[in-house]
């Protein structure tokens, strides 16, 4: 829900409808799809294995959401990993039906709990509890960081958790290496040698997330660490030689950025590491020790 946060909430605020969809089984996760009037769609879902159906619940444009349960067919779960034959259920709610606290909540990257009151599978009510107050399952959920979807006699409650984000400014074996340890480590990773992409990549991250700059183009690689500085991103990783990081901060205080003090450079735990795969993993490293605090 973290990723269509911002749209929807300009949606909720211009007045324009916007139907929110999201898995309560067989899994939870951050991950939702955002509807708009004439066909438009923001976020993902299952790598889009039910954008159809989805989709189809949206355009019915009405005023209360709903519980839809679908049985997952071959080619669905080719391309979701749910096994086919599985019942997966998803809710599809109007934006002006959910609880308008939860939209600061989400680009606050917040941990929260979203409870869909039912009646049948007609949503009634959706409400919002931010981390500090939630209670019972949902508060254990929360502290061993595990998306849940808890239900009992008034509905569903999805315990939603912002899940780390690694956005890789380059490529090459270093950065596909860094990329596969970052899938391993559960992160949402990314990487786009391309500024103009980096830009937008980095636009919505927090102290949670991470940004790696590399790349032999100081043009380039100055540019998208000029983004990465202009993030809210917890850790800032840069690699190359000396000679390149000091290319890069003279191009850097040309234009007025004079303040590194949050790069680490060049990044990665100093464990003697040589190969792309050792590499990634002390750069890894020192993204976890930064996030927590060492």
């Amino acid at each position: 829900m973290y990723d269509i946060a911002l749209s929807v909430a300009a949606c909720v605020r211009s007045g324009t409808r916007a139907d929110v969809a999201w898995m309560v089984a067989p899994t939870v996760s951050d991950d939702a799809l955002a509807f708009t009037p004439g066909g438009g769609r923001i976020g993902g879902l299952s790598g889009g294995a039910f954008d159809g159906l989805l989709g189809d619940a949206a355009a019915r444009q009405l005023s209360a959401g709903r519980l839809i349960k679908h049985t997952v067919t071959e080619l669905e779960s080719q391309i979701s990993g749910i096994p086919a034959g599985t019942t997966a259920e998803f809710l599809v709610v109007p934006a002006a039906q959910i609880d308008p606290r939860a939209w600061p909540l989400l680009l606050e990257r917040e941990a929260l709990v979203v409870t869909a009151a039912l009646d049948d599978d007609v949503v009634t009510d959706v409400t919002v509890v931010a981390e500090g107050d939630a209670e019972g399952p949902a508060r254990d959920a929360i502290s061993v960081g595990s998306p849940i979807a808890i239900r009992d006699d008034r509905g569903i409650s999805t315990v939603v958790l912002p899940v780390p984000r690694l956005v890789i400014a380059g490529q090459g074996p270093i950065a596909e290496a860094l990329a596969a340890q970052g899938n391993l480590l559960g992160w949402k990773t990314a990487i786009d040698p391309r500024p103009a992409m980096v830009a937008g990549l980095t636009a919505s991250l927090s102290p949670m997330d991470a940004v790696v700059v590399m790349g032999h183009d100081v043009e380039s690689s100055s540019t998208s660490l000029m983004a990465a500085l202009d993030s809210d991103a917890g850790y800032i990783g840069a690699l190359g030689s000396l000679a390149m990081q000091q290319s890069r901060a003279d191009w850097l205080a040309l234009r007025d950025v004079t303040d590194l003090e949050r790069v680490n450079g060049p990044a990665g735990l100093d464990i003697g590491a040589a190969s792309p795969v050792e590499i990634a993993v002390s750069i890894a490293a020192q993204i976890i020790a930064a996030r927590r605090g060492n």
